[in-house]
């Protein structure tokens, strides 16, 4: 299980180096993917629960787990 599991990280590493644009590429597509990860948190999944009491937050909870259970 070991030996297989060196190989296949050997296998990756040995493809990444032999890459000339690789590099470049796969920073572009961090770049990316943190950048949606920023966008996408900071717009469509902000904190609804932030700022309201423990009593609010269990209201809330509880009319959202009847809703969708309708």
């Amino acid at each position: 299980m070991r030996k297989a599991i060196v190989s296949i990280w050997n296998f990756y590493v040995d493809g990444f180096r032999a890459m000339t644009w690789g590099r470049q590429l796969w920073l572009i597509i961090l770049l990316k993917v943190i950048i949606l990860f920023v966008v996408l948190r900071g717009f469509f999944f902000r904190p609804t629960l932030e700022g309201k009491s423990e009593e609010q937050r269990i209201e809330y909870i509880g009319n959202q787990l009847i809703i969708n259970k309708k």
